[in-house]
């Protein structure tokens, strides 16, 4: 089945790696050398004439001026209080919202100790405001601050994080949607439903140091299931080794020194093709509460309530549903797509669902499960009296009729016209867990690296997984569609050894990422660019 689709002196980022001698990490350019893009010669420029005429083609509407602050920040997840950065004091960060058509004008103030950014997660923009240090812009130094302005053409469910490092581990994420003014669904009520994991500011952990962890590799043994990974001859099923030492959950390996070990081993889910993750996250959470202090969402009894299902995880698929209701899908990654019927969701990281539910007489457990990893978060929908579910709450819904991308169809005004490929492009995600080299055609990501496409092509993307891991691929500034009238979608789910072709239309101009949205696997180097010739 095909699923749909993070220092020394200079700091790690997602936009532009060099590689570090003896340590692993991927870090960037955009402080050693003031963040400057790579511009290799023959590619349109993020800032050039062909991306202003792509910009003018979109017209201008009213401007909407927004604010975000990246800043240390002190944050109560729900009976357990973190040191963490995030946009203000809250998590996630303050809902961005605009109507499609408008001109958003926001500032970001970087009052952080290191340079960051501000990506626009599925957002076809204006290049130069993607917000990819070293590649379409120079990284936001700290004390400085950094204008986007751009027309928002589409309307959705997006999101906005860092792509710095691995800064989007922490708290730095909002939700972003995007009003549509012609909207043709009928609720009475939103509910905007953010996913995450969480290590940051627990007993001492920082997504950085868990790359650091996971950089070191395995010493050759692999921690994962499926397409045979970790049974061969000189492997090792972690699941079995777990299971047999008595652990009733996926367990962390020892820590290789201060501090608990974040290392993820056991974690297994069909779902997934196998291996479901890297990291053992101590919390789970929805809307930036742990299950022991969930957020309630009030309605009442026959409120048509739409949901719109973010996951903002670094390393976790979450498997999601709704006690005692059904949900009608109707759009994902931002696109509409023909209505389906569903009892749960899985939501790879970076993805967003729409759905809508009717709200039945009571109190009903939202419930995300981390596929593969023996936990949970949780929120509530309260219409009237009750006792709430406790944290363990897991909703029969959640064994029930799931629903994956591959299974739906785009609605018939966004799907893509039927257009025989002018370019393939095959992607191979390469690497392993043992030795922590994730790559995209055996090469880790560098600053010069393009993958050459034309303005006005169709353009197939070809994904093959040789990993035993599953992996989030997301595209920047396009949506692609997937096979046989599939949904259009930014992020898809790659299965290990599995195949996944997928189509776009190249008619947005500049240097665009291609990464796995898993942050250490892209971080580690699996990840590239899009290059639009001159």
């Amino acid at each position: 089945m095909h699923f749909p689709m993070r220092t020394t002196t200079r700091r790690a980022v997602l936009g532009a790696g060099l590689a570090v001698a003896g340590s692993g990490l991927l870090t960037a350019c955009s402080e050693g050398t003031g963040g400057k893009a790579a511009k290799p010669a023959g590619y349109v420029s993020p800032g050039g004439p062909e991306v202003a005429a792509a910009e003018a083609k979109r017209g201008s509407g009213p401007v909407r001026q927004l604010r975000l602050t990246a800043a240390r920040a002190r944050l109560d997840l729900g009976g357990r209080t973190v040191d963490t950065w995030a946009y203000g004091d809250r998590l996630p960060g303050r809902e961005l919202r605009v109507t499609a058509g408008d001109t958003l004008a926001l500032t970001l103030a970087n009052h952080l100790p290191e340079a960051t950014s501000l990506h626009w997660h599925g957002l076809a923009l204006r290049n130069d405001m993607d917000g990819v240090p070293g590649v379409t812009q120079p990284a936001v130094r700290p004390g400085a601050a950094h204008d986007y302005r751009f027309t928002v053409a589409h309307p959705g469910t997006y999101w906005v994080h860092p792509h710095s490092g691995v800064q989007q581990d922490r708290g730095l994420y909002a939700p972003l949607i995007v009003e549509d003014p012609r909207e043709p669904l009928s609720y009475d009520k939103e509910w905007v439903v953010v996913l995450d994991d969480w290590v940051d500011g627990v007993d001492g952990s920082t997504p950085d140091a868990v790359l650091a962890e996971l950089s070191r590799g395995m010493g050759g043994m692999d921690h994962g299931g499926g397409h045979g990974a970790g049974h061969g001859a000189g492997g090792h099923d972690m699941a079995k080794m777990s299971l047999a030492a008595g652990s009733a959950a996926p367990a962390a390996s020892a820590s290789p020194g201060p501090g608990p070990s974040r290392m993820m081993m056991g974690a297994t889910s069909p779902l997934l093709g196998g291996d479901a993750g890297d990291v053992a996250y101590p919390h789970y959470l929805v809307n930036g509460r742990t299950a022991q202090d969930p957020e309630t969402f009030t309605a009442r009894p026959g409120d048509r309530i739409r949901i719109r299902f973010v996951n903002a995880g670094g390393d976790t698929a979450f498997r999601v549903a709704l006690g005692g209701h059904r949900m009608t899908v109707t759009h994902t990654d931002g696109f509409p797509v023909e209505h389906a019927q569903a009892d749960a969701l899985l939501l790879g990281m970076g993805e967003r669902y729409d759905v809508l539910v009717e709200a039945k007489d009571g109190v009903f457990p939202l419930t995300a499960l981390a596929e593969g990893k023996k936990a949970s978060a949780l929120a509530l929908l309260r219409t009237g009296g009750g006792e709430a579910p406790d944290a363990s709450a897991r909703p029969g819904e959640l064994d029930g009729s799931l629903l994956t991308a591959d299974r739906l169809k785009a609605a018939g005004g966004v799907r893509l016209a039927d257009r025989r490929p002018d370019r393939t492009l095959e992607l191979r995600l390469t690497g392993s867990m043992a030795a922590y080299d994730w790559a995209i055609n055996k090469k880790k990501y560098t600053p010069g690296q393009r993958y050459p496409v034309a303005a006005g092509e169709r353009v197939r993307l070809v994904f093959v997984n040789d990993t035993t891991m599953w992996h989030p691929m997301h595209l920047h500034g396009h949506t692609f569609a997937l096979p046989g009238g599939g949904p259009r979608k930014d992020t898809a789910i790659v299965l290990p050894g599995r195949r996944l072709e997928v189509d776009f239309d190249a008619d947005n101009p500049g240097l665009w990422m291609l990464h796995c949205h898993n942050v250490y696997h892209s971080e580690s180097g699996m990840m590239t660019v899009l290059g639009y010739e001159r």
